[in-house]
């Protein structure tokens, strides 16, 4: 062989053997990296692991705590569900303090942190925007004046159960919840400002309305500067911004109220040039990103039909099977891990109440007592107004007239990782009440608005829990309602006399000497709409043992047709309310009528109204149409066929929902261009539902030539947009609308969930849509599911979404999601004396 071909061989040999060198050795990083990992992995698993369990309540032996006077008792059953029984209330508050604490403290501390916009110190930078919102929104400021306004009583309480939260702290020691660990912080001492602030997070929830008012005013402005079209000025508002339907069922009265369209309501002031920059394109997008800012707080603004609603209803006893009444009650809030509710069964003496209490708030917000069960939804009063300040250097002009200095308020956010940011809050006064100056939210307004809402009054938030939850009658109840301040609800109650009744509470807002301002549903002018008071509590709307024997609310209109004092302009779909009447008032009377399994059917019910007769146009228009595709004609043979129940395995929903999505888009565009997301409306489906029966051709877009072919192009649209399959016939609703719960830190990415063993309900297929008693949307849903029978204490029913626990590594964390997600009840615990599965006694 040739030298040099011994020689190309020999180099071909080592360049062979060099890389197979590289690879192997590239082998061997890559797999002591992957061995890192996993070891690193396993590492983790196990700290956090350890964490979890470390962080585990002792549920069972003997604690001593200080503040007590005497022994408590804490049995937990079989859920983990406590029942605390002490020798007195005041002892009774402080352990419910130390045992909601044992399974909630970092839920408890991140309500507080969230709702005073301190979310930036522990999660950084992200929630710059959040923080920086909730510190214009003044919320510790009022609450801080609101806890020096309340009763000794009220402020013992609420000082009691955080005596109680910080023995559960001292208690933890080293061994706080994994999530302090995680996050890298320590919690503060809890304090009975804190608990007020927990009521404040729902608060704000409930009854925040000003970004619609600001989004309204820009609708309208755009609207009103069309100078064609065929209509009259007003009219395309009014369709959009009904008040009220036929559909509705107010508590007090047999009849809905005829449609009667609100007309726009901009200020008087506001000339061309004023709309002009109202509608600047900068403005309006503004209103969109604080929007998305705000639904952090506001459940209703997280998505289209992302409202926190509920339903409600009693029944008396001439139609339930027992001869007693009847009553249920489901809260649809956003669904959170933890969830919202904690359950409890509390006992002092001749004090016996049970039910579903917020972590960080002592007593019960819904359940019952030995004589009386009661229950709330969202009544959709509005205690909001923005006004349009005339500002003069660094004073502002007050109603009468007068110049007065802007007062100024400095604040800092501290950010984790990040620079401090300085801000400066002005605020004015209306009323002798301070109103902050939200402009700075809005970086092109150019105006100077300032929010007034109720809980900026100290006077007007009353918190009687203790009275309520001790009520031995309808009658007492609604005397301790008197001084309740916020959130404005709509109580239903039923009592062991017989007696059902229904009571909106709640201070709400007299505008104008007398009330005779009504209610404005954008800004006005400082000295317009000034508040002169609250609705007096019998004048709100109410009923008790109506002839019909039913009560019942679902956020839809609850005033009667000519009120007094209106309360609210905006409602919610009237759906749901609807069918809980329709169901209720054909059930029968005697020993064959209501029983607890006819309440959780109906809190299970699917059938929509809305869907429904969406579903019968489009088949119309379908069959009506020039020239429908096949895809369309198969469409609409499944819509033909449909029986209006939004069941997880039924497809005519998916197709109802992408025509009404797409319908609402095609209709807004050609008048709100890009700013159509702008219109949100409460009753925003009912107007729709309108302009689709009556097909006004002022809304038909110029090029359609008319409504069957505008609702077959909305059904091909909707469909496209959805991502609808070729065949249509595997396209069922729970394909498309799931939900999935999993703890906020642990369980928030794949990777969290597998390194720390956090278990989570995947994602499930869901039944039901927001016009369906058996509500869900988003993550908004029956945050609990409550019915009590006062033929039988012991009967009652409560079931949460999750577990009384937030501890993922507690048998507690997610036990009732299986019993939750099938809709079936659970017993709510109320015996004396019941021996739980873990006793707990908490010594002095």
């Amino acid at each position: 062989m040739p030298p040099s071909t011994q020689s190309s061989e020999h180099s071909s040999l080592h360049r062979a053997h060099r890389r197979y060198g590289i690879v192997r050795t590239a082998a061997f990083v890559f797999a002591g990296l992957l061995l890192l990992l996993i070891v690193a992995g396993a590492a983790v698993r196990l700290w956090m692991g350890r964490a979890m369990h470390e962080s585990l309540p002792q549920t069972a032996g003997s604690l001593h705590i200080a503040g007590l006077s005497a022994p408590v008792k804490v049995d937990r059953d079989s859920h983990g569900i406590p029942h605390i029984v002490a020798a007195n209330v005041d002892d009774l508050v402080l352990a419910q303090g130390f045992v909601t604490a044992q399974d909630r403290l970092w839920q408890m501390d991140m309500l507080r942190r969230h709702v005073t916009g301190r979310l930036a110190e522990v999660l950084g930078s992200s929630q710059l925007e959040h923080d920086r919102t909730q510190r214009y929104l003044q919320m510790r400021e009022s609450a801080q004046r609101a806890l020096a306004g309340l009763s000794p009583e009220e402020q013992r309480y609420l000082q009691r159960y955080a005596d109680g939260v910080n023995d559960a702290i001292a208690a933890d020691g080293d061994h706080l919840p994994a999530e302090f660990r995680a996050l890298n912080y320590t919690p503060e001492k809890w304090t009975a400002l804190d608990s007020l602030l927990v009521v404040y997070a729902m608060i704000q929830d409930l009854t925040t309305e000003y970004p619609y008012k600001l989004s309204r005013e820009a609708v309208e402005a755009i609207l009103n500067r069309e100078t064609d079209g065929g209509h009259m000025p007003g009219e395309l508002a009014g369709d959009l911004y009904p008040v009220g339907s036929f559909r509705d069922h107010p508590p007090q009265a047999g009849t809905g109220l005829a449609n009667k369209p609100t007309q726009g309501n901009l200020p008087a002031h506001f000339d061309d040039d004023s709309q002009a920059q109202l509608a600047a394109p900068q403005r309006l997008n503004d209103l969109l990103q604080q929007n998305e800012v705000l639904a952090a707080s506001v459940g209703s603004l997280r998505c289209e039909g992302c409202t926190s609603g509920s339903n409600n209803w009693a029944v008396s006893g001439a139609h339930t099977a027992t001869g007693k009444p009847l009553v249920s009650n489901d809260p649809h809030l956003g669904l959170t891990v933890p969830g919202i509710w904690y359950t409890a069964n509390l006992e002092a003496g001749n004090f016996h109440v049970t039910g579903a209490a917020i972590p960080g708030i002592p007593f019960i917000v819904v359940g019952h007592n030995a004589h009386v069960a009661w229950g709330f939804t969202n009544s959709y009063a509005d205690v909001q107004d923005l006004y349009v300040e005339r500002i003069e250097g660094d004073q502002y002009r007050s109603a009468d007239g007068a110049l007065h200095p802007i007062i100024h308020q400095q604040q800092q956010i501290v950010v984790k990782r990040g620079s401090t940011e300085h801000i400066d809050i002005q605020l004015t006064e209306h009323g002798g009440v301070q109103t902050p100056i939200l402009s700075p939210l809005y970086p092109n307004e150019r105006r100077a608005v300032a929010l007034r809402w109720s809980i900026y009054d100290p006077a007007a938030m009353g918190f009687p829990l203790f009275q309520i939850n001790s009520a031995a009658s309808g009658v007492e109840l609604l005397e301790a309602m008197k001084s309740y301040g916020s959130p404005a609800q709509n109580l239903v109650w039923g009592d062991d006399a017989g007696h059902i009744g229904y009571h909106l509470v709640g201070r709400v807002p007299l505008r104008g000497p007398n009330g005779e301002s009504g209610l404005s549903p954008v800004p006005v002018n400082t000295g317009t709409y000034e508040w002169t008071g609250y609705i007096p509590f019998d004048d709100l709307p109410q009923v008790t043992d109506p002839t019909g024997g039913v009560v019942a609310t679902a956020n839809a209109r609850v005033s009667p047709d000519n009120p007094v004092y209106p309360v609210a302009l905006d409602w919610a779909a009237p759906y749901r309310n609807e069918r809980i009447w329709t169901v209720l008032q054909a059930a029968p009377n005697g020993a064959t009528g209501l029983k607890l399994d006819d309440m959780q059917k109906l809190q299970n019910d699917t059938y929509s109204a809305l869907d429904k007769m969406v579903a019968e146009h489009v088949v119309y228009g379908v069959d009506h149409a020039r020239a429908p595709s096949k895809r369309d004609r198969m469409a609409a043979d499944i819509l033909r066929k449909w029986d209006g129940h939004v069941a997880a395995d039924a497809v005519a929903p998916n197709l109802t929902e992408a025509v009404r999505l797409a319908l609402m888009q095609m209709l807004l565009e050609p008048h709100l261009h890009d700013n159509w997301k702008l219109y949100q409306w409460g009753e925003s489906a009912y107007a729709e539902e309108l302009l689709i029966q009556n097909q006004p051709p002022r809304w038909l877009p110029a090029e359609f030539t008319d409504w069957n072919e505008l609702l077959t192009a909305a059904l091909d649209r909707g469909m496209k947009d959805s991502h609808a399959p070729a065949d249509l016939h595997g396209w069922t609703w729970g394909s498309s609308h799931r939900l999935e719960l999993s703890h906020p830190v642990f369980g928030s990415m794949a990777a969290l969930r597998l390194l720390t063993g956090t278990p989570t309900t995947g994602a499930q297929p869901m039944s039901g849509n927001q016009f369906t008693v058996r509500a869900f949307k988003g993550h908004q849903s029956a945050s609990m599911r409550f019915t009590a029978d006062l033929a039988d204490p012991t009967h009652a029913t409560l079931s949460l979404p999750m577990g009384e626990s937030g501890n993922p590594a507690s048998a507690w964390f997610m036990d009732q999601w299986a019993g939750w997600y099938r809709g079936l009840q659970q017993a709510l615990p109320y015996s004396s004396g019941i021996s739980g599965t873990q006793t707990l006694m908490l010594e002095p």
